[in-house]
């Protein structure tokens, strides 16, 4: 049976923790900032960890063990 490919969007988009959680960066920080708070898009620049109904198909589309 051949290799399982990793999801090359998703490998973009997420990184593996060092305590096995999967790390993401938050949305809405790409584009019409002018008139979002300085302080909302100070917090929307640390990242943020995929919440527990996602973490299944995060988990495949990267090829980790479930």
């Amino acid at each position: 049976m051949p290799k399982m490919k990793t999801n090359s969007s998703a490998k973009k988009r997420f990184k593996l923790t060092g305590t096995g959680k999967i790390a993401r960066k938050n949305a809405y920080k790409s584009h019409i900032l002018t008139k979002m708070s300085t302080k909302r898009k100070r917090a929307l620049g640390h990242t943020s960890l995929v919440s527990d109904g996602d973490l299944g198909n995060v988990k495949r589309m990267l090829c980790i063990g479930k």
